[in-house]
């Protein structure tokens, strides 16, 4: 789920950008420590740690709060600041339209913002499958279905891991095979009839 976010933190801007428009290096220096990074944010209505972890896709206005601290023996100011950030957290349950990415002998990785899920080979339908590796494709045996890489599919978020410290390394499981999901084309296709 996407959503908008209000929060504060504080940015040190170094010494040698001491001189520059402060708004700008503010703005900079935030996007740099923010962007593409896991945060948790104080939600005291979900008792769980992992569902008030949001990442932040990009920092949409930022402001000073009061004058910066100086602290003896750097030279760098810490400056307080609020800012409002675009902000993605991937819920259990939820559907999720993305791309498949690649094909490996034991699914498909399907990305989905600024994540990779795993769509496991069990999950992608009810058929069995032929795994062409080289054309990047999983083939159905009796329905000839095929899912290659670039297709956009409709998938279910079934299990979910995020690492804090390395979003590549966060652990998303996917699956297509309900009614509703599954590569757009065919669910378009289906939905039409």
């Amino acid at each position: 789920m996407y959503m908008i976010i209000e929060n504060e933190d504080v940015i040190r801007i170094p010494p040698e950008m001491l001189g520059d428009d402060p708004e700008k290096v503010i703005k900079e220096l935030a996007l740099k420590k923010m962007e593409g990074r896991v945060k948790s944010f104080d939600k005291k209505d979900v008792p769980d740690p992992q569902e008030r972890k949001f990442i932040i896709i990009t920092i949409l206005d930022i402001k000073r709060e009061g004058d910066g601290r100086i602290i003896p023996g750097d030279g760098g100011v810490y400056q307080k600041v609020i800012y409002k950030a675009l902000v993605f957290h991937p819920e259990l349950q939820e559907i999720i339209e993305g791309d498949i990415v690649d094909i490996v002998n034991f699914g498909a990785f399907v990305r989905f913002g600024v994540l990779d899920g795993l769509l496991h080979i069990s999950q992608v339908m009810d058929d069995r499958f032929d795994i062409d590796l080289d054309g990047k494709r999983l083939i159905g045996k009796d329905s000839k279905k095929e899912l290659r890489v670039n297709d956009k599919v409709r998938v279910r978020i079934v299990s979910l891991s995020i690492n804090d410290e390395n979003l590549r390394e966060s652990r998303i499981g996917l699956t297509m095979r309900q009614p509703g999901l599954g590569k757009l084309e065919d669910v378009d296709k289906n939905e039409g009839s």
